[in-house]
């Protein structure tokens, strides 16, 4: 059992991990990523754009028996993640570096695949994703431009499941009393591959 994260639940707070100024998703928005992705034990996960791997690990916390495969550009983001894969005491993150979609193409075929960044290459990254993701398998993108949720909108047409807009704002002190602070919006994009009822 994890000294850091005793329990089975997700959410695991913001500031237990190692950041270093690297893009990381937000504990609620985490949280609901990690649901609309339905992990189970055993499944191989694509985290593409891990940054902090604040995903990274809590996907691995959540398949055991499986492997979550971090793709990361910036070495700096590939440093926080493997910190926070040893942080938490996860042994199955495969640190990925490169870009996706170079960097996917010698991966096993994915039951899940997160998408946190794309790096320009989007279209790219969803025409292999299409391609090597699992029957069956799910797909999870985090937008939070207007211009990368128009491209989802339309590169995801006839295979998106639903969309959820997220806004979340935190309680904040200020002198004797609290403030709502908000977090920037996100879309959560959902697309499922050729489900087959077992």
């Amino acid at each position: 059992m994890n000294k850091y994260w005793p329990y089975t639940t997700l959410g695991i707070p913001d500031e237990m991990f190692n950041r270093n100024e690297v893009p990381m998703t937000k504990e609620e928005i985490r949280v609901l990523t990690l649901a609309k992705a339905r992990l189970a034990p055993k499944q191989i996960v694509w985290d593409i754009g891990s940054g902090t791997g604040s995903l990274s690990v809590e996907a691995a916390l959540a398949v055991p028996g499986g492997t979550v495969y971090a793709v990361e550009k910036n070495p700096r983001g590939l440093e926080m993640t493997a910190a926070n894969s040893e942080r938490f005491g996860v042994k199955n993150v495969v640190l990925v570096p490169g870009e996706a979609p170079t960097a996917l193409q010698g991966l096993p075929a994915p039951h899940r695949v997160l998408v946190g960044g794309s790096g320009g290459q989007l279209p790219q990254i969803l025409a292999l994703v299409k391609e090597r993701l699992l029957p069956g398998g799910r797909l999870v993108i985090n937008a939070v431009t207007v211009e990368t949720f128009s491209m989802c909108t339309k590169l995801l047409e006839g295979w998106c499941t639903g969309i959820t807009q997220i806004n979340i704002s935190r309680s904040v002190p200020t002198g004797r009393v609290h403030l709502w602070r908000a977090l920037n919006p996100v879309y959560i994009f959902t697309a499922e591959k050729d489900r087959e009822e077992v």
